[in-house]
């Protein structure tokens, strides 16, 4: 069924408004039910394009988190039908160049890598660059993450490149890899972590050449750029899973969410999507498959280290459940569930000046559940959730496959492993396996110092 066609299905109920958390957080928002089913109802345009959207304004509020989907008792898609107004809205008014530049983060992560690491950071790193941002629209405030020098897609290269014709016998079955943006350009390591568990298990990993899944591009209104990332991604993944049973995993369940349901709720016209929906799969899920299998041995002890684990707001829109801290249960991990709903960042939203404090509003409840778990570590599976998180808690945090990897790094080696180290908010000193440079730049007599986190594996 269409998006649209849901829309006679809400009886106004306000369920959507009840755990709506942006319409606890800001009266700026008139709340999913007015924004969605109630004004698609009057959403009218003349033929020569002069009509206008009602409450433009609040409906940019929204932050697509998917609760007013998950709670609907009837099935409206509402956030869908809020996202497809504002790209009709965004074809008439162009939205900001912030919101560009946010949007394109698999584009940017192009260019970027024409510049060094340290000079990329700057906007990340220092006082002045972000006094600069936060006029640009991007709150001086905002937990950005930091760029690293060579990309998941670049190790990978390098990583195949090493394997051994005894390695290359070893990996009989073969699974394909979604990286999405944020692990390729920012969080590397899940990326690694995760290759590593899969060729633990005898699995050849495949990463395409793949675009952005077109969902920060949806929500900051750029819907024909989204359209074109997402027919090249399923051309892409059509192509590599037509020669049988492969699975396409991927650890972020944003990107999970855009290729398992909304490219055929957005993007109808790409045919060969279908073919591909039954081969997504969430990576944790499928470690646990390999685990219950007997394919993959994590050797389970117990672990003292307390966790608590967040479930990202689009990993509950699909309705499978916590993987992640169903696969941290079964290899024995001290973690507790922080069941405390949304974070707020909602991807780029957060970073936003007029949202930033919305987003911290909306997270609040949560930020006092990891502080009150008295956890070490916050494990969840979305990049921008462990920033937001980091950022309001300082609490370190990481994807529960990360952790994954180091108990059985740790349980190998019989000691404590040296793999904390991925997805930590730029504040936090970086681990003993990395060097942390700084550079001095001259400005006109005087200079300031930038820093930059250096890979050394």
């Amino acid at each position: 069924m269409k998006p649209i066609e849901t829309v006679d299905k809400c009886t106004t109920c306000s369920t959507c408004v009840a755990y709506c958390p942006v319409t606890k957080a800001t009266r700026a928002f008139k709340g999913p039910k007015l924004t969605g089913p109630s004004s698609e109802r009057f959403r009218l345009y003349d033929e020569t394009g002069g009509g206008e959207i009602s409450e433009i304004e609040a409906l940019d509020y929204c932050s697509n988190c998917k609760n007013c989907d998950i709670a609907c008792p009837s099935g409206v898609k509402i956030s869908t039908l809020n996202m497809l107004a504002r790209a009709e809205y965004c074809k008439r008014h162009k939205p900001p160049l912030r919101d560009w530049v946010l949007s394109h983060g698999r584009m940017l992560g192009r260019l970027a890598r024409r510049f060094p690491g340290w000079l990329v950071n700057v906007g990340s790193t220092n006082a002045l660059t972000r006094l600069i941002l936060d006029k640009f629209g991007v709150d001086a405030r905002a937990p950005m993450p930091v760029f690293v020098p060579r990309s998941f897609t670049e190790w990978m290269g390098d990583h195949n490149a090493m394997l051994t014709a005894s390695d290359r016998s070893r990996l009989t079955k073969k699974a394909v890899f979604f990286p999405g943006c944020y692990v390729n350009d920012y969080d590397p390591q899940t990326g690694k972590d995760l290759v590593f568990m899969l060729e633990k298990a005898g699995y050849e990993v495949i990463v395409p050449d793949f675009e952005c899944c077109g969902l920060p591009m949806v929500a900051n209104g750029f819907f024909d750029d989204a359209r074109a990332a997402a027919s090249r991604n399923v051309d892409t993944l059509a192509a590599l899973v037509s020669s049988g049973d492969v699975p396409v995993l991927t650890v972020c369940p944003s990107c999970q969410l855009m290729l398992k349901q909304e490219y055929a709720e957005y993007f109808p016209e790409l045919g060969k999507h279908g073919a591909i929906v039954p081969h997504v799969q969430d990576a944790c899920e499928f470690l646990i498959g390999l685990i219950e299998s007997g394919e993959l041995d994590i050797d389970v002890r117990e672990d003292a280290t307390k966790l608590v684990y967040h479930a990202p707001c689009h990993l509950r829109a699909q309705g499978i459940g916590k993987p992640g801290l169903d696969l941290l249960r079964m290899a024995s991990a001290n973690v507790e569930d922080a069941r405390s709903g949304c974070c707020g960042i909602s991807g780029s939203y957060g970073f936003k000046k007029e949202k930033y404090d919305v987003a911290a509003s909306v997270g609040s409840d949560l930020f006092k559940a990891v502080k009150d778990s008295a956890a070490e570590y916050c494990v969840t599976e979305c990049g921008t959730c462990r920033l937001q998180i980091s950022h309001h808690t300082k609490l370190p945090s990481m994807h529960p496959i990360s952790w994954l990897r180091k108990l059985v790094e740790d349980r190998k080696s019989g000691g404590e492993g040296n793999l904390l180290r991925s997805s930590l908010p730029p504040q936090t000193p970086p681990f003993p396996s990395q060097d942390f440079r700084r550079y001095r730049i001259p400005v006109r007599g005087c200079s300031f110092a930038v820093g930059c986190v250096i890979e050394n594996g």
